[in-house]
This record gives C-alpha cells, structure tokens and sequence, in this order.
C-alpha cells in the first residue's frame, strides 16, 4: 500500500474551491471509525475521488485522530479541514479509467 502523493498548493486549492459546493458524503458518528464508516469512504473515494466527511463529536483532537486515521486507512489525502467538516481526495487509479476491475 503507497501513501498517497503529496498533492501541490494549486492542485489543494482547485480540491478545497471544488469541494465547497459538495455535500457530506460519509458521517463519522459517535461510534467513532467503524468498519461501516471505513465501507462507506472506500465506495465515496472510488465513485467521486473528492469526499468531504463529517465527524459527530466536540472533542477537537479526536476529530483531527479520526479525520488523519481515515485519509492514512484509505490512502487519501487531507485536502482541508475546517471544524468537524474534512475534505479527503484520492486520485482513481488509470486502469479503473478505461475500465478496468477494482
């Protein structure tokens, strides 16, 4: 599994003015990262590449532990964060492109 590549400060900017307009795709609930959760990103990263998730709790550090655990599970890349609200972006591989299977 490749971490993600370091996306540059235009290509964050176009993900961050593009992901604006989006709606919360996947909620993150008081259970915390579930198996359920991780089902749900893995689908929304696959079928959209930009996905923007939300975290059901106050506690600051723990929504930064969950946002940072999701994007390294995942193999996406934090685009932003701003509160409870995260913006995560995982390029589709080439093959699923032209095609190919997942």
């Amino acid at each position: 599994m490749n971490p993600p590549t370091p996306l540059s400060s235009k290509h964050r900017a176009e993900l961050r003015r593009r992901g604006q307009k989006l709606p919360v795709i996947v909620t993150v609930g008081q259970s915390g990262v579930t198996a359920g959760v991780g089902v749900a990103l893995e689908r929304a990263l696959w079928d959209h590449e930009l996905v923007k998730i939300r975290i059901a709790t106050d506690d600051r550090d723990a929504c930064q532990r969950a946002v940072e655990r999701l994007a390294m599970d995942h193999r996406a890349e934090v685009v932003g964060r701003i509160g409870r609200t995260a913006l995560l972006f995982r390029e589709r591989p080439a093959e699923a492109e032209t095609g190919g299977e997942r």
